[in-house]
């Protein structure tokens, strides 16, 4: 489960991965160092990243129930051992890939470590709150356009967060929005892909200005869906089934464990493949750690800008494999 030591080992990971873009940018532009120094450096990078997934997988499989979530971070380990095995053999373009995880985690981590502060006598909130706050007020508006107006509540954290729905048999129930209802998750990934690759600044905030919003305003959708299904049921089928499938026993959960677990993050996984493509429109550049992640799992090359019809931008990266010197 997620805490203050998996947190400490997520920034250990990130700055790992910026050391290596660091070792790697002074061999490309100084002269300065070694490529095997820096493909070490980004190899143990990608193994700790291995860690990492292999540290929080039970909390997405077992405490969270998420099958998807639980079976990519449980594919994320093998692949990061693959991804380091690869790099310190000479597949320099996996460095782009290690800055995007840099850049993700710059992004992300500061809404899921930092607290509230004290600066010059004013109280600031945490950033996760304003973002949790800011999603939870958007969903409750958008609720309301259907027809639903649920009580706004504080949540365990002491958010405004969580909304209640009372059944006709007087059951309540509780719908709260947390950092990972959020879309902040997917938002850093396409901040960190635009941010790694090499490209003019003015195509990286265009793709970074078409991924945004539409992550932002599909993840209100999503949250809003969820909220309505769950607090009015509307999902209550195969209870039984359902609930042997995510190891649970409240039938009220039913409509939950569908609506979140199975159909937004089904749908969400389908959204990003959308998302990237509109983004590869913008900044090509991106193909490189595409064609990486198809290589680790099909161990064959890609040339996707020809299939796709987009532009192959020159780089200086190598992306077959030669021993380290």
């Amino acid at each position: 489960m997620p805490s203050a030591l998996t947190d400490l080992f997520a920034w250990a990971v990130v700055a790992a991965f910026l050391a290596a873009a660091f070792a790697e940018w002074r061999v490309r532009t100084r002269g300065q160092g070694s490529e095997r120094t820096a493909r070490l450096i980004g190899a143990g990078a990608f193994l700790a990243f291995g860690g990492f997934w292999l540290v929080l997988f039970p909390h997405f499989a077992f405490t969270q129930k998420s099958y998807v979530e639980g079976i990519l971070s449980l594919a994320a380990v093998p692949a990061s051992v693959y991804a380091a095995w690869l790099l310190y053999n000479g597949r320099d373009t996996l460095f782009v890939l290690g800055r995007a995880v840099a850049v993700m985690g710059l992004v992300y981590l500061p809404f899921e470590t930092i607290p509230a502060l004290t600066l010059w006598g004013v109280d600031l909130p945490a950033p996760r709150r304003v973002l949790i706050e800011v999603v939870a007020s958007q969903t409750g508006v958008a609720m309301s356009l259907f027809g639903f107006e649920p009580e706004l509540l504080r949540g365990p954290d002491g958010y405004w967060s969580t909304y209640l729905f009372v059944e006709p048999n007087g059951h309540r129930l509780t719908f709260t929005v947390l950092l990972a209802c959020t879309g902040l998750g997917s938002m850093a990934i396409f901040v960190g892909l635009a941010a790694a690759v090499r490209a003019p600044l003015r195509r990286k905030l265009r793709a970074i200005a078409v991924a945004v919003p539409i992550i932002w305003a599909l993840n209100i959708v999503r949250t809003t869906f969820i909220g309505i299904t769950f607090g009015e049921q509307l999902l209550h089928v195969s209870p039984d089934v359902v609930l042997t499938l995510f190891g649970a026993s409240d039938p009220y959960k039913v409509s939950f464990f569908l609506s979140d677990r199975v159909i937004s993050q089904v749908l969400a996984v389908v959204a990003l493949v959308g998302v990237t493509y509109l983004v590869l429109r913008e900044l090509p550049e991106v193909l490189t750690v595409i064609e990486d992640v198809l290589y680790m799992v099909t161990d064959e090359e890609y040339d996707l800008a020809s299939e796709l019809d987009l532009p192959r931008e020159p780089t200086t990266e190598s992306r077959r494999g030669r021993s380290a010197d």
